[in-house]
């Protein structure tokens, strides 16, 4: 028996469904609103209009000299601040939100978010969107506020009338009303003006409420990259869920096993030392000893390394100023003030900076490093750096890679900033926030 799946239908346009009960709806405000959304957008769009055309034009003549080539970029750039500004005009009309599709970049500079918003196929719909605007939206709101104007005028034609008499009013090009009893034709016809006006501005509206969801809003495709993402974070969770076991086995099972067995030498040495023929056996004894010392000791730094106690009941500041203190380079701490943060995240920023530290010392020949770190909103930004002589490449090994993929999986950033000679510079930016 084959299976089949029920297509999701596509979400509901508010001002469409409210418009089918044309009673509730010519009563409510929806009217105006949608009067004040096209309103509004007639002149939004018609400068953006005027700016497209300039951008687009002259970047086509200069674009021999250079000079165009900006021009274009700069006008496609353009399309996303233009984009946010309408996914918010939308809420005029449309209570459901339009989702961004673009990633976060918080913190990159011009050339970066340039680069990757120009790679993005968000972009490119926004600015499809831009081009549409005018000619398109803003050439039928223009239509629709005529309608409105004028039916507006019919609709206190009576009271023109009485106004300007005795001089003739004419509703018709070439008949002349005689008084406001008869200009009361025109006040019916303003009246039915006004309820075209209404469901005309409702159609072109929910329209450009269609094209918005299209064209600014997140695709298919961009909801499994979403999921995706997700689902990694949700690995990360059961990968430090699985460590957590481990050192918890770590700590209640072996490492306790391997101090029970350094007591049981210890006393059979203390045994043995008064039996003078058991010298060599007393010997063996002390240094089996030694040697679950020794295993014991890194049995200790290998659940220390797993996940630190210290990161569970105190946090990343407390976690992080301890590994300081063992480090051979000395390291300065500025964590003050740092909240408690969700679990993954104070995990991912702790093995960064863990992993950084490690790295200072091995490779970098470092006399001092530093770790500074702060939460702006709801994101945590973390700078590690160090004097050593610099020339860290990403590209050659797993190390800073790995930590880049970490971080990646929380939807955060990973930048370094390692020229010959110094100093190295390691930030990381990751969401507070699911």
């Amino acid at each position: 028996m084959s299976g089949s799946t029920t297509p999701i239908p596509p979400p509901t346009v508010t001002v469409w469904a409210v418009a089918r009960r044309p009673w509730r709806f010519l009563r409510s405000w929806w009217p105006w609103r949608c009067w004040a959304y096209l309103g509004s957008g007639f002149p939004l769009g018609y400068a953006v209009l005027v700016a497209l055309v300039l951008l687009v034009g002259l970047g086509v003549v200069l674009a021999v000299a250079g000079v165009g080539l900006l021009l274009l970029l700069g006008a496609v750039a353009g399309a996303v601040p233009l984009a946010e500004l309408e996914r918010r005009r939308l809420r005029w009309v449309e209570p459901a939100p339009v989702a961004d599709p673009h990633t976060s970049l918080a913190g990159a500079g011009a050339a970066a978010w340039l680069r990757t918003r120009l790679r993005e196929r968000a972009t490119w719909r926004e600015f499809g969107y831009a081009a549409l605007l005018g000619p398109v939206f803003g050439a039928a709101g223009l239509g629709v506020l005529a309608l409105l104007a004028f039916s507006l005028i019919l609709v206190v034609s009576p009271v023109v009338v009485w106004a300007l008499a005795p001089e003739p009013v004419m509703l018709i090009p070439g008949r002349a009303v005689a008084g406001p009893l008869e200009a009361l034709g025109g006040t019916a016809a303003g009246l039915a003006g006004l309820v075209l006006a209404a469901y005309a501005g409702a159609l072109i509206a929910g329209a450009q409420v269609k094209t918005a969801r299209l064209l600014l809003g997140p695709r298919e495709e961009d909801g499994r990259v979403l999921e995706l993402t997700r689902s990694r974070v949700r690995l990360v969770e059961a990968f430090e869920a699985e460590r957590r076991r481990i050192e918890r086995d770590l700590h209640d099972g072996a490492q306790q096993q391997l101090v029970a067995l350094s007591m049981t030498l210890g006393l059979a040495e203390l045994r043995l030392r008064g039996v003078p023929e058991a010298a060599e056996a007393t010997a063996l004894v002390g240094r089996g000893r030694a040697e679950a010392k020794l295993a014991l000791e890194q049995l200790r730094d290998l659940v220390r390394g797993i996940h630190p106690q210290v990161l569970t009941d105190h946090g990343l500041a407390a976690a992080v100023a301890e590994v300081a203190l063992r480090h051979p380079v000395p390291v300065t701490v500025d964590l003050a003030g740092l909240p408690r943060l969700p679990g993954p995240v104070e995990t991912t920023a702790y093995f960064t900076v863990t992993e950084a530290l490690a790295n200072a010392a091995k490779h970098s020949g470092a006399s001092q490093v530093g770790v500074a770190g702060r939460v702006e909103g709801d994101r945590l930004t973390l700078t590690i750096t160090d004097d050593g002589r610099g020339g860290a490449d990403p590209g050659a090994g797993a190390g800073l890679a790995g930590l880049a993929d970490r971080v990646a999986m929380l939807q955060g950033r990973l930048t370094v900033s390692s020229p010959v000679g110094g100093p190295t510079e390691l930030r990381v930016e990751v969401p507070c926030s699911g």
